[in-house]
């Protein structure tokens, strides 16, 4: 392709150290099969990996790489600054580690724009990375096909909206690890400058401006993340306190709910792994207990010291990986 002058899609991808996996993703990014025009444009938040470098080398005029210091990243806050230095209609909102599956997802994440002006956003499916456990393909394959049954929606219940908490969830599920925005409305309400939950908080915004959100099954990334055990205490943690530090959602509020349910997922991991592979070992057993324990564990302190400043700075992962 030639330079661009008005794309109609900014895809806008934040980095910081992704390693190998980015070049995949942007390899595949500018490999797009489109019947429109569109730029690339990576934000940079202090790599050492050798990822700029890396981009630096790439000859395409639909690339544009910023750099920006570490102490200047926040998740909204950056997002914006992407959105802001880029030029299409629709932008588009990947992360560094979310390659997509085929050459065709950013034609089927735009696609549903064109149905309906009145659709603000519209996010698309994620697979699990073959090296990624059987439960997180089970779990990923299991949420996405939730919405194939609805796959434009918009507040059409106030009444619901306020009293059904799981369907207030529904409607303002989003996820900018693979989602494309209209500019327009864009414009007119940005990204919350949120360190974590962005996405859902616009997504929330829009749904209760009037606009209509949009699924896109078959616009697929790979993206998963194998976590160690304390990871996954650490990425609870920030998950529960961000629900109900902003939508005042309290998935754990009690200690006895971390026993019950550390129990109930527990054998119903342990009894699919068996039915998978003919058996489960003592030693399988305890790694699936002990996963929903310190996951169940790091819900409960999210969710009930969400404003403990101690408990941020020792715990959450987000965090550490900030100050890396």
């Amino acid at each position: 392709m030639t330079a661009l002058s008005t794309p109609k899609v900014s895809v806008c991808i934040l980095t910081k150290n992704p390693g190998y996996i980015f070049r995949e993703v942007i390899q595949s990014v500018l490999m797009q099969n489109t019947n429109f025009e569109y730029e690339v444009v990576v934000v940079d938040s202090g790599s050492t990996d050798g990822t700029i470098d890396y981009i630096e080398k790439i000859v395409d005029p639909r690339l544009k790489l910023l750099i920006i210091k570490p102490t200047d990243f926040g998740h909204g806050k950056t997002r914006n600054w992407a959105i802001e230095n880029s030029s299409g209609e629709f932008a588009v909102m990947i992360t560094h580690d979310a390659k997509p599956l085929n050459n065709f997802w950013l034609e089927n994440l735009i696609s549903p724009f064109e149905t309906d002006p009145d659709i603000a956003g519209v996010f698309g499916r994620h697979v699990a990375y073959e090296d990624a456990s059987v439960f997180t393909k089970r779990d990923l394959q299991l949420h996405f096909d939730g919405f194939k049954s609805n796959k434009v929606v918009a507040l059409d219940d106030s009444e619901r909206y306020a009293t059904d908490e799981g369907y207030k969830q529904f409607l303002h599920y989003f996820s900018d690890n693979n989602a494309a925005l209209r500019r327009s409305v864009w414009l007119l309400y940005p990204y919350p400058e949120v360190d974590f939950a962005e996405d859902q908080l616009w997504a929330k915004l829009i749904i209760e401006k009037g606009y209509k959100k949009a699924y896109a099954d078959d616009a697929v990334v790979y993206h998963s993340h194998n976590y160690s055990l304390v990871q996954t205490f650490k990425r609870s943690y920030d998950e529960s306190r961000a629900l109900r530090r902003l939508f005042n959602y309290n998935i754990c509020p009690r200690l006895l709910n971390i026993g019950y349910q550390t129990l109930r997922c527990s054998h119903r991991d342990i009894k699919y792994y068996r039915e998978l592979n003919n058996g489960c070992n003592l030693l399988k057993k305890i790694e699936i207990i002990t996963f929903h324990f310190l996951k169940q564990t790091g819900f409960y302190i999210g969710s009930n010291y969400p404003d403990n400043k101690f408990l941020f700075r020792l715990i959450s992962l987000d965090n550490s990986l900030k100050r890396k």
